[in-house]
Parts: structure tokens; sequence; C-alpha cells
């Protein structure tokens, strides 16, 4: 496996570097024979930029640089990373640390096990300790994969997770259009509509943030999100 992980990042420009620190301390499994970073700067205004690039400049080949020149949201921004990346397969990486880099190797061993092309991460699924955090939060996520899991017929936990490990060739079949937060929902409804039976989710760690420690996703977020669960799952033709 050539494995790409893509980081969509804006306005991190204190925790974007430790996740590269903590993703180039990672053993990965042995059926990992490379990876590569792909870091999408999404036009942040605070000193993101310029600390990727002097790092980089220290770190040379340590990760790729793609920016933005205008905000274009996270869809767009693991879209733009999907485009450079050579790995077969991808991982979306969000540069906030509210998710381990830690629990990787487990979704590497899931898909491989499996053999299956799609593993979702779960922040509800049993298995690791988490703090408490927002219950307003909780329900409206739970709401919303309620809703989807209906609605595809199929049992989620967690469709708003930001983990996201996907084989290129099914990522290359599903023609994602969102640019922001309604991404999670359209990746994971075309995914399963194209074929079922091919995703599993894994339990990860959660470490929540608040809007006053930079939490970027806002209450308009989630009713264009939950309009897009309705479209995708009505309006997307099954593949298998």
């Amino acid at each position: 496996m050539f494995l790409s992980i893509i980081i969509p990042v804006y306005n991190e420009q204190d925790l974007v570097l430790q996740v590269i620190g903590e993703l180039a301390a990672l053993k990965m499994p042995d059926f990992v024979h490379q990876t590569e970073i792909i870091i999408v700067n999404d036009c942040s205004t605070d000193q993101t930029k310029e600390n990727l690039l002097k790092y980089q400049a220290q770190n040379p080949n340590q990760f790729t640089l793609v920016n933005h020149e205008k905000n274009q949201g996270k869809g767009a921004a693991v879209r733009t990373g999907a485009a450079v990346a050579r790995g077969d397969t991808f991982l979306v990486q969000d540069a906030d640390l509210e998710l381990s880099p830690a629990d990787i190797p487990k979704m590497l061993d899931a898909m491989h096990y499996l053999r299956i092309d799609f593993i979702n991460g779960s922040r509800y699924l049993h298995g690791v300790l988490r703090p408490l955090y927002s219950y307003r939060r909780y329900l409206a996520n739970k709401i919303f994969t309620l809703i989807t899991s209906v609605l595809i017929d199929v049992r989620l936990t967690d469709m708003a997770c930001g983990y996201k490990l996907i084989k290129k060739s099914l990522w290359q079949q599903l023609n994602l259009k969102e640019n922001r937060f309604a991404f999670e929902a359209e990746l994971v409804i075309k995914a399963v509509k194209y074929k079922r039976n091919n995703i599993a989710e894994v339990p990860v760690h959660y470490f929540p943030r608040n809007l006053g420690d930079g939490k970027k996703f806002r209450n308009t977020d989630g009713f264009r999100i939950l309009l897009k669960i309705f479209e995708y799952s009505f309006f997307v033709k099954s593949n298998t």
C-alpha cells in the first residue's frame, strides 16, 4: 500500500506542525510500503502558511504543500490534495488534533484484514477512552447519522467523523462536489451507494474543541449537511 495522508488546514498555526510530528512518529503496518503527506492550506489568515514554509525549509521532502489563493472549504481542500496524491489509498487527517494520528494504524489494519475500500472513523463506538463534550453537538450528529443510516440502509454510528480512509480506485468513481463540511456526508453516502458492504467503522479517540478554541463548524453548516443528506440519498443512483 502507498498511503497518501491529505491534511486540509485553515488557521491552525498552533497545531499543524504538531500533527506533522505525530504522523512522522507513527509506526505503520508492514503492508504500508510508502507514505506521503500532502497539506492543503485553504488560504489561512494567520501564520499557518508561514510556519509550514519555515518547517518545510528545515525538513525538505517531509510533505508537499499546496496553497489555495482563496478559502474554498474542507471538501475542496481534500479534493485538491487528492488530485496531486500519488498513493493508491487516501487518508483524510484534520489539522486540529481533535482526532489522534495514533488511531491510523488500526484503521489501516481493518481495511487490510477486511479487504474493503472504505474505513470510517467513529467517535462513538466502544473501545477507547474519550472526554465528555457538548451534548447538543453529539445529538445533532447522531440525528444526522440516523437519518443517513435509514435512507441508505446501512448502520452507521458517526457519519461526520473527520477520519476517512479510502482506496483511490473508489474515490475516483464518486465525483465528489461538496466544498465545505457536507463533504463527509457526500463521501459516505456516495461510497455506500456505489458499492454496498464495502465500508467498516473503527473506533477513534476524540479530543473536542469549542468555538473559542478554533472550532470552524457553525449552525448554518448543520442545515446544509441535512439538506445534502437527503439530496445524495434520494438522487444518487446505486451502482451495485
